[in-house]
């Protein structure tokens, strides 16, 4: 190939797919996209209802894992990350959510200049290709295909919409408009039946322009420096040891856990970390690694009085059934992840926007796909989604082949503990409405038994799991603390860009991959230096009352 490669992008997942695109809409700008994971061609990965699968498979998950974590009994919790053009986006549940405005003006009072909402709304929209129509805060014209799935079919998606409304809290038709808050349809990045990952929506439209080279199965080991200066990278492929230089930009965007370890065993980091770890310190950047953030989430699972849920589809024959259906028409059961109703809400007065995340189902089982009990059943995932805890991710080795110590410190902070009490009696208020009377049934988990904050607290610890939401470990900012700019460039060294969702200074109140695809749609523009789009002052809704009701009936 041609040794003329002005950038290169280190992983084609959720934002490196994005970049290749948008950056080789110049015919003048030629781009390298490594990607150590290959074809994503598999029909588990197509299938949105097959997502269980290609997320528990080693030749599609990178299947990180934490240390033991202190305040969740010490169990060690599972980290998947996407291991296969597309990355992420190829293995996540699908679910497409922006975030409240509100945690995008966090960020720029956080020191990420020009990230507020009124500059990222532009960016989601250039992204969108909405089912429903375009208004101020929806587009049609973008790549990523978002929709409902099935549109509600099942009726207990729209039960539990209404025992929200029931409970006194808003209904909202879109909550990546202008309100978030409320109970309402959910939405997914399904197209045609078909998972709508950054590959399909963005990798594979760019392939083929001769400006933009994949390499599959080159796992990158390095960054190459002059000085101060990233002047390219070191790479494995079929066991060649390879080196590719950038005229330009080396650009990092191999995730939130690949991309800090990468940073760090090529000597960029906390002094103290790498020189324990056995590593050159090439420039001491002591947030590399730090402020480690995740969601937490568990299942709040019911009996079901009709057999109208999913776990009567769980045996082979119907699994074949839908799955035939699927293979020759895209439609049924296997076109949609099943996500197809939610919720965001607060947890307390206080609040000013939702902190309390629902993904509702109907079934009853585990994220492998395995029924959770015999019989019928629902459930409602529900997690608090703005923890103040903060982990770490700290190479052990100068090899990127030795996984790095990852601890998230799940729960280390009070306001998280009682924010999951608040998930424990919220929900069980919602669920007990008029509106799910023909469906609920016996309370199955956390178990009608666990009622004081001691029961709550011991259930959480030993049932919460990861809502594989890693993020915000090189993050953005201008203090000491802060590992790219504003700009998205390395502190301290030239060329290098990091554009994935480490880079989040705080989590946002929803699913990552599409901050993720924004981030790395505004990025382009930063890159290539002009034509970014002008803000947009569409307005944002809040719950009335929000200093002192927990709960709105209407919006402002």
């Amino acid at each position: 190939m041609s040794q003329n490669i002005d950038y290169i992008i280190v992983g084609a997942g959720s934002a490196g797919c994005v970049l290749a695109n948008r950056l080789t809409e110049d015919p003048n700008i030629s781009v390298l996209l490594l990607e150590y994971g290959g074809s994503d061609k598999s029909i588990f990965i197509q299938m949105p209802t097959a997502l269980s699968i290609p997320m528990n498979m080693p030749k599609y998950n990178w299947g990180y894992e934490s240390q033991p974590e202190p305040y969740l009994d010490n169990r060690r919790m599972d980290c998947p990350r996407g291991k296969v053009l597309g990355g992420s986006s190829s293995i996540n549940g699908m679910v497409y959510v922006r975030g409240h405005a509100m945690d995008y003006n966090e960020w720029q009072s956080q020191g990420a200049i020009d990230w507020d909402y009124r500059h990222c709304l532009p960016y989601f929209k250039k992204a969108d290709d909405w089912a429903f129509g375009s208004d101020e805060y929806r587009s049609q014209a973008g790549p990523l295909s978002v929709n409902n799935g099935n549109n509600m079919e099942n009726p207990l998606y729209s039960a539990f919409i209404e025992a929200g409304v029931e409970a006194g809290y808003m209904k909202t038709g879109d909550y990546n408009g202008r309100q978030q808050e409320g109970f309402g349809p959910m939405h997914m990045t399904v197209k045609n039946g078909v998972r709508w990952s950054t590959a399909n929506a963005y990798l594979k439209p760019a392939l083929k322009r001769p400006n933009l080279t994949v390499i599959t199965s080159a796992l990158t080991q390095r960054l190459l420096f002059e000085g101060k200066k990233v002047v390219g990278v070191e790479f494995l492929c079929d066991g060649e040891l390879q080196v590719r230089h950038a005229n330009r930009e080396v650009i990092l965007s191999a995730g939130p856990i690949a991309s800090p370890h990468l940073l760090q065993v090529s000597g960029i980091g906390p002094g103290g970390v790498l020189k324990q770890a056995g590593i050159e310190v090439m420039h001491d950047l002591p947030g590399v690694g730090e402020n480690l953030q995740d969601h937490l989430e568990f299942y709040f699972q019911f009996r079901c009085k009709q057999p109208i849920t999913l776990n009567g589809k769980l045996n082979l024959w119907n699994k074949f059934l839908i799955g035939s259906r699927w293979f020759f028409t895209k439609t049924g059961l296997g076109a949609t992840n099943h996500f197809e109703s939610c919720a965001f809400i607060r947890s307390r007065a206080g609040v000013e926007w939702p902190d309390i995340q629902y993904h509702f189902l109907p079934a009853a089982m585990r994220y492998d796909g395995r029924a959770a009990f015999d019989g019928h059943g629902f459930q409602v995932h529900v997690g608090h989604n703005k923890p103040k805890s903060r982990g770490f991710i700290r190479a052990k080795s100068p090899s990127i082949n030795d996984k790095p110590d990852i601890l998230f410190n799940y729960l280390q902070h009070q306001d998280d503990i009682e924010g999951f009490r608040a998930c424990v009696r919220l929900t069980r208020e919602i669920i007990a409405q008029k509106a799910m009377e023909p469906y609920r049934d016996s309370e199955i988990q956390p178990g009608e038994n666990i009622q004081s904050d001691e029961d709550i607290d011991a259930f959480v610890r030993s049932a919460v799991e990861s809502a594989y939401h890693p993020s915000c470990a090189c993050r953005m900012g201008e203090d000491d603390m802060a590992v790219v700019d504003s700009e998205l460039r390395v502190h301290g060294i030239e060329n290098l860009r990091v554009v994935d969702s480490s880079i989040f200074p705080t989590i946002p109140n929803g699913n990552l991959n599409s901050p993720t695809i924004m981030m790395a749609e505004r990025a382009a523009d930063i890159i290539k230096g002009r034509g970014m789009l002008a803000p947009d002052d569409a307005a944002v809704g809040l719950g009335q009352d929000w200093e002192n009701s927990q709960r709105s009936a209407s919006a402002d």
